[in-house]
């Protein structure tokens, strides 16, 4: 590939940007009361020299504040995996807000039953409680796991992905363990708390499980937010093998692999842990999140009489298992990431996921595509097996050129790599749209166009 090419095509499109948005540019020249001039640091990862600013959302098109509309691929990056403000949803919150008000009352209401009850029945385990994020999800079952093992450290993939836990920014070194770069104010040395192991090899986590203080693998079935590196065949089995044989909890974070179906990866692929964790798309749009285990782990744990699981132990938060977030809940997995639009939304990703192929067969790229259901990624290298792999494989300036190009014609791709992802709103019409440009953008990269 010729990098100067890719230089300049790359200039010419963040020229192209900056003339295309200039209320986003003023935007954010004018926040200067905002850490970074965004409410969230990492909306500073962008192609351009500033990010765009939303005005309106529906279904799966975004339209920013300089009146250029996009067909949304990113959906929030799985949050709003059922689409932009999904009518039952809006419905529901209305009810909640306008018609019986308590929003956060510090009182259940009866659509937690209900939820848990749908949770099971997609994923399986038959106690649920709930968060408004994945990260305090697994946060808290961390520390669940912890105390009822009487085991320290918890396991992971490197480069896995579960927001922000301290435990989990580990990876993988030429000698041993070490704390994954930029990792901002640790509380403590990483390999204090954690032990890593690469994925796909199964060798080396039963070399970690073989220390004996490892209460639980935390993982994702398939790695996500470094790519999507999928399991060799007989990988997942063996994880639940080696964890049983050495005595460790299997927790599954489903909240990007939801993904795979209507009941993740753990349905799709008849997995067996024993705690799954979500979050983001189960509320449709609104902060929810959630974590189940088996019954006779909860009747385990609500036994230690010793533990503070009501007040001030560390597991759960005034805001968590609001009324709002499980009436948004209930509506998203009863009306809105349904069987049927699971259905449709896989059907989509994969037409997508074959013109995406043909394209990188048709000029010959040593390129990768994964899908993972709904979801689809392609990379610019062979395809990974394992986090270290698929790290190494990132190519930023390519990474620009193709989220810049394609949004300056109006296709919105997640920031944090190409991944791609359909809801129950998303057309043949976009993912042709996509199609073209992504054609387009490689025949002018090659020099083809």
């Amino acid at each position: 590939m010729d990098r100067g090419r890719l230089a300049h095509l790359l200039e010419r499109e963040r020229d192209l940007y900056a003339r295309r948005n200039p209320r986003s540019a003023q935007l954010f020249a004018d926040a200067g009361h905002l850490f970074g001039r965004v409410p969230m640091p990492w909306m500073n990862k962008r192609a351009g020299a500033f990010p765009i600013y939303l005005d309106t959302a529906r279904g799966a098109t975004v339209t920013d504040v300089d009146g250029n509309s996009y067909a949304d691929f990113a959906l929030g990056d799985t949050a709003a995996m059922a689409g932009h403000s999904p009518a039952p949803v809006l419905a529901a919150v209305q009810d909640r807000l306008t018609h019986r008000g308590g929003a956060t009352a510090m009182m259940p209401t009866e659509d937690g039953e209900w939820v848990g009850a749908e949770l099971t029945r997609r994923f399986g385990p038959t106690r649920w409680s709930f968060a408004l994020t994945a990260t305090d999800a697994n946060r808290w079952a961390i520390r669940i796991v912890r105390a009822v093992t009487g085991r320290p450290k918890i396991l992971f993939h490197a480069y896995c992905y579960h927001g922000s836990v301290d435990e989990s920014l580990i990876v993988t070194g030429p000698h041993g363990p070490v704390p994954r770069a930029g990792n901002v104010g640790a509380p403590t040395d990483v390999t204090t708390t954690s032990r890593v192991a690469e994925y796909n090899d199964l060798a080396a986590l039963e070399a970690e499980l073989a220390h004996g203080d490892v209460a639980a693998v935390l993982m994702e079935p398939a790695l996500t937010n470094i790519g999507i590196v999928l399991p060799d065949d007989g990988y997942l089995a063996g994880v639940r093998d080696l964890t049983r044989r050495y005595g460790a909890l299997l927790i599954n974070d489903e909240t990007h692999t939801f993904s795979a179906g209507p009941g993740g990866c753990t349905r799709a692929w008849d997995l067996d842990p024993d705690l799954v964790v979500l979050g983001k798309a189960i509320g449709g749009g609104i902060p929810a999140a959630a974590f189940g285990m088996s019954a006779e782990f909860a009747e385990r744990t609500l036994a230690r009489t010793d533990l503070d699981l009501i007040d001030m132990g560390g597991v759960g938060g005034t805001m968590a298992g609001n009324a709002l977030s499980l009436a948004a809940t209930r509506a998203t997995l009863g009306e809105v990431l349904t069987e049927a639009a699971f259905e449709h939304m896989t059907g989509l990703a994969a037409d997508y996921a074959d013109g995406v192929q043909a394209v990188i067969d048709a000029h010959g790229l040593p390129w990768s595509l994964s899908r993972l259901g709904a979801r689809v990624e392609y990379r610019f290298a062979p395809s990974p097996r394992n986090g270290t792999q698929s790290h190494l494989a990132q190519d930023d300036d390519l990474d620009d050129y193709l989220h810049i190009f394609l949004a300056n014609r109006g296709v919105m791709l997640t920031p944090f790599h190409n991944m791609a992802l359909t809801c129950p709103d998303t057309t043949a019409d976009d993912v042709r749209q996509h199609l073209d440009l992504f054609g387009a953008a490689v025949a002018q990269l090659l020099g083809d166009g």
